[in-house]
């Protein structure tokens, strides 16, 4: 039976192992969430039985079932559900869907206010599918996504915890230029080519740029993208000395640096610079995923975008360079994942929500879990291992005292069917229901 309800008590529950045998004194709480069990994050266990005291946003006390006192607390009895950490999502862009990828001129055409607009509707079905933090990798649209970020941190619109890199740092006509075909460059405005350079110097005074507009991170373009007209994913784009200059800049801010890399050759670039992740590494080969283990970089890899694509592209009308673009990274990048993993490499969920429609990013879990990662390690590389990573582990990433209560619930134990989170049932943001048992879609997030 659902047992879902939100009431008031006086007195309920709990007290934590280890209880005494003199009464709990009572609590004065904001919130109460009972979960039938509970995956933290942190330990590969799930346990049973297990109730959130929140205050102020914040998580105060995780106690077990157990008879004490509650003063004035507001509950909400999930019992019927496993809860988890909102999930993390490294690789997001929130300036666009994947039918953009059939005419790059939408760009062009999209207002800024209809860019932004765009971005808020995304962000929240973003946030409704369970991923309540994000890492924004870069945009073409300048500032949107920090844009987005200071509207709901002012509470202006409804969307996840953002951490953002600001325009890509790329090349020109590199994987992260806004180059088309048949438009002159001069005819694109100039905020989408923000991060555009060429040489060490350019690419610090670029850097630079970034980091004054308030970047949490920086990403650059070392090889080829593969929705970029012209580039190979397998040729190296930036040079070590344009890459070191990024990481210069990053490191004297105290910020970190990911790199977009397809190619052994970038990768071991981008390692040796210093940088701190990898995105998609696709064509790695032994040696990068040793000299990731050695040096501590971690690996994002959107190991079930080429599924979709493959699925849509050609109905979509994508460009047949982005299709075969996309058939020779795929099963690449999969193989690459197993090695890495095999390896010990630090692996976040970054599944490419941009590529793929915003909703569906947690398709991608299933995936990893076929490719060999056990499903409790694949749930922490979408919680505490991206929350580590990016600093943030006394705010999100576990349930455990302190940190923001951000919370997703799905009916079921997601360690046995880990497509249980492609759908789920609760959403809860610093303690506030945000999504109860509605499923998000594109239908309103589209903007032509």
């Amino acid at each position: 039976m659902n047992r879902i309800a939100v009431i008031t008590l006086g007195s309920l529950l709990v007290t934590a192992c280890g209880q005494s045998e003199s009464p709990a004194p009572p609590m004065s709480s904001d919130r109460i969430i009972h979960c039938g069990a509970m995956i933290d994050g942190v330990s590969n266990e799930v346990l049973s039985q297990r109730s959130i005291v929140i205050r102020d946003h914040r998580i105060t006390q995780i106690i077990s079932k157990s008879p004490a006192q509650v003063a004035d607390a507001e509950i909400l009895d999930l019992s019927d559900y496993t809860c988890l950490p909102g999930l993390i999502d490294m690789h997001v862009h929130v300036d666009g869907v994947p039918e953009d990828f059939d005419d790059y001129t939408i760009y062009l055409r999209r207002t800024p206010e209809e860019a932004k607009a765009l971005a808020a509707k995304l962000g929240k079905i973003i946030l409704d599918s369970g991923f309540t933090t994000v890492r924004n990798v870069g945009t073409y649209q300048a500032w949107v996504a920090r844009d987005l970020r200071d509207q709901i941190d002012a509470g202006d619109v409804i969307g996840p915890r953002i951490r953002f890199a600001g325009p890509y740092l790329t090349i020109p006509h590199g994987g992260g230029d806004l180059y088309i075909p048949g438009v002159d460059d001069s005819q694109i405005p100039d905020n989408f080519r923000m991060g555009v350079a060429r040489g060490a110097d350019e690419f610090r005074a670029a850097a630079k740029a970034n980091v004054d507009g308030g970047a949490d991170f920086l990403k650059i373009i070392a090889s080829g993208a593969v929705f970029g007209y012209g580039g190979v994913p397998g040729a190296p784009e930036m040079t070590p000395e344009e890459i070191q200059a990024v990481v210069d800049v990053a490191k004297a801010a105290g910020i970190k640096v990911t790199a977009h890399a397809h190619s052994a050759e970038s990768i071991k670039d981008a390692i040796l610079a210093g940088v701190d992740s990898i995105e998609h590494a696709s064509l790695g080969d032994d040696e990068s995923v040793a000299l990731a283990v050695e040096h501590d970089v971690a690996f994002s890899m959107d190991v079930y975008n080429g599924t979709y694509t493959a699925e849509v592209g050609e109905a979509h009308g994508y460009a047949a360079e982005f299709m075969q673009k996309n058939e020779d990274t795929t099963e690449a990048q999969r193989a690459v994942f197993r090695k890495a993993l095999d390896a010990g490499v630090t692996l976040m969920f970054g599944t490419d929500l941009g590529v793929l429609p915003h909703h569906l990013g947690a398709k991608q879990f299933a995936e990893m879990v076929k490719h060999g990662m056990d499903p409790m390690h694949v749930i922490q590389s979408a919680t505490s291992i991206p929350a580590n990573h990016m600093g943030l582990e006394s705010d999100v990433g576990a349930l455990t005292t302190g940190r923001y209560a951000d919370i997703v619930a799905v009916r079921g134990n997601p360690v046995d069917d880990i497509t249980l989170l492609q759908n789920v049932s609760f959403v809860i943001k610093g303690g506030e229901v945000i999504n109860r048992q509605s499923e998000p879609t594109m239908t309103d997030a589209h903007t032509e």
